[in-house]
């Protein structure tokens, strides 16, 4: 049985990106309680494995790390914990460790992988330095990745593109603007228009993704008294998993059409692949059943994409309300924490549903 307490436990201790060594060391203290445990320990992460022989191995997956913020600040009021991380996702990471410690009664063998540098750029991620070091730590026939999806099953996610799109213009003295061209006022009809954008839907294996597209931050201006001759508007779009990279960037570029002209720049800043739900695979389809509800789809980016990359069928499911992750007023529920213990060991004791 998990409690409050042992959610708290976590929370308390600071992890914010690249400060997940203290976690780290906690992780993997409390799982060598457990002599069964294969513990590896490399850098900020942690991998604890079953070794039994069975023929079936299944991998869940968390990460240690949280956004900024002030871990001392949790409390318990009631049946609710608050505070940084409780949801997104201590209280998944809580259930793993539980499971860990009392793996005596699955038939299959598990992998446990504590990870850091979720919450940053991906090419810091703790999952891919594991995968450099020690590839075969993360072979699986399936995998859980705990991000919070309220228990059910939130399938595959949606790939994140980040462009970079340049307005040129021609400098001048604010007090004959028309011997120039502001680039700054450029920016009106293109941000119309991405303000226009109405969420192209797609239906891949029955599970519906709805594509998003925003501006997210703007760069430009020389002086207050000069026509600025460049801006940089960059644009994040969320993409459905029947897009890579390529396609997504000329759909996107096509989309703005005339706000661009020639000599104006539009590059490619950062990607992370879509994932697809891959529920087809046998212990994810029995997960899905075992969660006894519909499956959704995961509009936001996670590691499902990594380790199905590597070859992993991967799915989302874990404690807590998503809409809380990353939220002032982040908390869960004991009922969550004990609802999404329960449909874990169940999924890894390789129990059918009814």
């Amino acid at each position: 049985m998990i409690t409050l307490a042992d959610v708290q436990a976590l929370v308390a201790i600071d992890s914010v990106s690249r400060n997940e060594g203290a976690l780290a060391t906690h992780v993997a203290k409390r799982l060598s309680q457990n002599p069964a445990l294969e513990i590896t320990r490399i850098g900020d992460n942690v991998i604890a494995r079953t070794t039994r022989g069975a023929s079936t191995r299944l991998l869940v997956a968390g990460h240690l790390d949280t956004v900024p913020g002030d871990a001392s600040l949790s409390s318990v009021k009631g049946d609710v914990l608050w505070g940084l991380g409780a949801c997104d996702m201590k209280a998944s990471l809580a259930a793993m460790i539980d499971s860990a410690l009392h793996d005596e009664t699955l038939d299959v063998d598990a992998t446990y992988v504590f990870y850091a540098r979720e919450e940053i750029a991906r090419d810091e991620s703790g999952l891919l330095e594991i995968n450099r070091e020690r590839p075969e730590l993360l072979r699986a026939d399936a995998a859980i990745v705990a991000e919070p999806t309220n228990g059910d099953v939130e399938a595959g996610c949606q790939g994140t593109l980040r462009v970079g799109v340049t307005l040129t213009g021609q400098r001048a003295h604010t007090a004959r603007p028309f011997t120039g061209r502001n680039a700054i006022h450029r920016l009106a009809p293109l941000l119309s228009r991405v303000a226009s954008y109405v969420p192209r839907e797609v239906t891949i294996d029955g599970v519906t993704y709805a594509e998003q597209l925003q501006a997210v931050l703007v760069d430009g201006g020389i002086a207050a008294n000069v026509v600025p001759d460049r801006v940089r508007v960059t644009l994040n779009h969320r993409v459905a998993p029947d897009r890579d990279d390529v396609t997504a960037a000329e759909w996107l570029a096509t989309f703005l059409g005339d706000t661009l002209d020639e000599g104006d720049g539009f590059v490619i800043l950062d990607w992370a692949p879509a994932a697809v739900p891959a529920l087809e695979n046998e212990h994810l389809a029995r997960l899905l059943s075992l969660s006894g509800t519909p499956p959704r789809a995961k509009v936001g980016w996670t590691d499902v994409a990594t380790l199905q990359a590597l070859g992993v069928p991967a799915t989302n499911c874990g404690a807590g309300d998503p809409l809380l992750a990353h939220h002032p007023d982040e908390h869960v529920r004991e009922s969550d924490v004990q609802a999404f213990r329960v449909l874990l060991r169940r999924w890894l004791s390789g129990e059918a549903a009814a």
